[in-house]
This record gives structure tokens, sequence and C-alpha cells, in this order.
């Protein structure tokens, strides 16, 4: 439980130092320092032996790596328009999507309907409303979808935490063109470079190695209940580090966001209790 509660805290920390990072390197140059952060953790971790993958373990390596890639450039890109605190909780709605796909209980049905009125909630319309921070916190939201369905094909047909490792690798190589371009042109100050590289070990390196010690500890359903103090922890950073206020209404959603995931997620793997016949 401390595990996965200091991996959230430390990602959502790290988010919102990255955020400070925005009006020097922009939140391009801040994704392609976290990415070369995370292709030096993941490569030093997992040591993927990239001449032994076959094209049939390259193709889910080389999706997994875009995914990497525009999930984070599209999340950071959405907090710098509407806030971390509800660019992340929409970005959460891609796992519990997940989730929810392939459930037909009626319960799962409840949370979905739930999860709907509060997103309606969050993004209700008002003249100040940005459609596009909103729009790219969806993307995320659908990467991070396509994230957990593309690791499990990588996990399938690579062993231990090579797949990962390569997909990180190659997403770094994938910012070295644009990272370069934007430092070139936008020359880092001190700070901006140390919130960079800090929202990196923050949210990369620190929450891969916590949430990898805590599978061994505690059951993947309840690995997935702990994801859902994520928006609860963006928004309390954001309001921390950033001054990024909600209101009422706002934090009401995002409990009922949180709400529907631990629902749906907890109770989907509940064992069957068999009674003794003799």
């Amino acid at each position: 439980m401390a595990l996965k509660l200091g991996s959230g805290l430390s990602n959502q920390t790290g988010a919102s130092i990255a955020a400070l990072a925005f009006p020097v390197l922009g939140p391009v140059g801040v994704v392609a320092v976290r990415q070369w952060v995370a292709a030096v953790v993941l490569v030093a971790v997992g040591r993927p032996r990239l001449r032994h993958f076959t094209a049939a373990q390259w193709r889910p390596v080389l999706g997994l790596a875009l995914v990497f890639a525009v999930m984070n450039l599209s999340l950071y890109a959405a907090i710098e328009r509407i806030g971390l605190g509800l660019a992340v909780t929409l970005e959460f709605l891609g796992p519990l999507a997940v989730a929810l796909a392939s459930s037909r209980r009626r319960v799962d049905l409840v949370a979905a309907v739930a999860a709907a009125a509060a997103v309606v909630v969050l993004t209700r319309p008002t003249p100040s409303t940005d459609y596009l921070g909103i729009g790219l916190a969806l993307l995320a939201a659908a990467c991070w979808a396509c994230y957990i369905l593309l690791n499990r094909t990588v996990g399938a047909r690579l062993p231990g935490l090579e797949g990962s490792a390569a997909a990180a690798a190659v997403s770094g190589a994938l910012y070295l063109p644009v990272g370069v371009w934007v430092l070139w042109h936008h020359p880092p100050t001190a700070m901006a470079l140390g919130c960079a590289l800090a929202a990196g070990v923050l949210s990369s390196a620190v929450p891969f190695l916590a949430d990898l010690l805590a599978l061994r500890r505690i059951p993947a359903h309840f690995f997935g209940v702990f994801m859902s103090v994520n928006p609860v922890f963006a928004a309390l950073a954001g309001l921390t580090l950033l001054g990024q206020h909600l209101d009422v209404l706002a934090w009401l959603a995002i409990a009922v966001i949180v709400g529907a995931n631990t629902v749906a997620v907890s109770t989907a793997h509940r064992p069957t209790t068999h009674r003794s016949t003799t």
C-alpha cells in the first residue's frame, strides 16, 4: 500500500514540477527530457536484447513506443491548457474504459454511467472552456487504454521487462531530434532543466520501480484500485504546487470517477466460494 500510494504521489508531484518548466521548454521539451530519463532507467533495469527480437515481437514494441510518445506529450500539453487535476482525471478514463469494456455486470454499467456523468460535470461548457485541452486529455486517455492492451501483448511475447525497456528506448530515440531542436532554440535555464529532470525521475523512474515492487506484494486488482488515487493526488498537487483551484463540483466529479474505477476494478476478480460437499 505504501509503495502504491508513494508511486501515485511521486508521479503527480513530478507532473506538477514539470509544469514549472513549461514557460521555458514548453511541453515538448519537458516530455523529451522525461522520455530520455525513462529510457535510461528502463533499459538499465530491463536490459533488452534488441538483436534477438523477432518481427512479431517488434510490432507491439513499436506500437507501445508510439503510445509512450503520444500519451505523455498529449497529457503535458493538456496540463498546460486545463490544469493538472482536470487533465489527469480525464486521462484516467482510459484504464477505466478498459476495465469496463469487457464486462456485462450491472455494477459496472452503473459505474460507467456515473463516470460519464462526472465527465459531463468536469467538462461542462462555458465561454472559457478549453476544448482543445479537453481533447488532448482524452487523447491521453485513449493512449493509456492502448498502453494497457499493448503491454499485455508485449508481456506475452517477451520475457521480463525487455519489451517495456525496448519501447522506452525507441520512444526516447523518437524524441531526440525534436528535443535537441527545442533545447537549441530555447536554451534552458538551470531551474527549467532541473524541473524537467526531476519530472523524469519522479514521474517515470520512481513510479516504475515502486510499481514493480508493489506487484510482487499485492494482487493485480488491488494494484488497479490504488491507481485510483492518481486524480486526487493530481488535483492536490496542482492546488499545492501550482495554485490551480477546482470548484466543489469538479472535486465531486473527481471523487465519482475514482469511485467508479474502484468499484469496477475491486469487484472484477472476486473469488468464487465453493461449498464443500463432504
